[in-house]
């Protein structure tokens, strides 16, 4: 169904999820977690030896791991062949298809009427086209195995997350052969409502505090809901140019241009108390001080 909506960024104002426990439901916002996943004495210890250690990456699924611009394309290209439409070849009208939900795409390119049954039956098949297309992809990214690779060796642990479901993003990474780098993944048995929802998901399963994340993300609203959460978002130029990627902490055109000592780089100003106000204590009586005569 993520197929057909735009989904919202979320994490505005410290909004968070319900999850549950043995006690009872507990809400989990973004300081919650900041505060609780804390560093106890001995990871202390470790990451002051090895800070590489101490960060979590959180890699979006689409056009980060994998190109799904490609597989969206070829799907509606299809999709259209077979209804017998021609979509016109015009940036703005791909823009359209790749980037915001099925259903605007359906209604305004490929319904006549505005009949629900036909709309379902166009969702249904464009799922279906989706899925084939996806069953075939062995490729990830250019540069990502290499920087995978790289962060596995500096043992940063590793997250993706995706609306697909489980079954089919397990399948896809096994199939690209990235299943051994991510120690964690989200899906859509999840059930996370927004694009924050699912990094704070991420930052659980990987222990790991949200201001000591990094997202990887090649959308804006994938940057601002990384930012919603506290994490650094390091930006793929792609989809979007270099100009609407402005807000991240990094973009870059590839992972090849990516080392591990980027990361360390993105949090050398990065602190609890980095550019806070800091308050000077005065005594009301200062002491007074003692002259004396020095003498030899």
């Amino acid at each position: 169904n993520k197929l057909f909506v735009q989904e919202a960024i979320g994490a505005e104002y410290g909004e968070g999820f319900e999850t549950f426990r043995a006690d009872g439901p507990l809400k989990v916002d973004v300081d919650y977690l900041n505060d609780k996943l804390q560093d106890g004495i001995l990871q202390r210890i470790r990451y002051a030896m090895k800070p590489d250690e101490a960060y979590g990456l959180i890699f979006s699924w689409d056009n980060v791991v994998a190109d799904t611009r490609a597989l969206k394309r070829k799907a509606w290209n299809q999709l259209a062949s077979e209804e017998g439409k021609d979509i016109p070849e015009d940036a703005d009208i791909e823009r359209l298809m790749l980037n915001t939900g099925a259903d605007n795409v359906l209604n305004k390119h490929f319904l006549s009427n505005k009949d629900e049954s036909e709309l379902d039956r166009l969702k249904l098949r464009f799922s279906q086209i989706y899925y084939d297309n996806l069953l075939k992809v062995e490729r990830p990214t250019e540069g990502l195995k290499d920087w995978l690779e790289a962060v596995y060796t500096a043992r940063i642990p590793c997250a993706v997350v995706s609306s697909l479901d489980r079954k089919n993003m397990v399948e896809a990474l096994q199939r690209m052969g990235l299943d051994k780098y991510f120690q964690a993944i989200v899906t859509e048995e999840d059930g996370m409502e927004s694009i924050a929802h699912r990094f704070l998901s991420a930052a659980v399963k990987l222990d790991r505090k949200p201001s000591k994340c990094v997202v990887f993300e090649d959308d804006p609203r994938g940057v601002t809901a990384a930012h919603n959460c506290t994490m650094m978002a390091v930006a793929l130029i792609g989809a979007y140019r270099a100009y609407d990627l402005g807000q991240a902490d990094l973009a870059v055109a590839n992972f090849s241009e990516l080392s591990v000592i980027n990361l360390r780089r993105l949090f050398a100003n990065k602190g609890s108390t980095f550019m806070d106000l800091e308050k000077q204590i005065i005594d009301k009586n200062p002491p007074k001080r003692r002259l004396g005569i020095d003498t030899i």
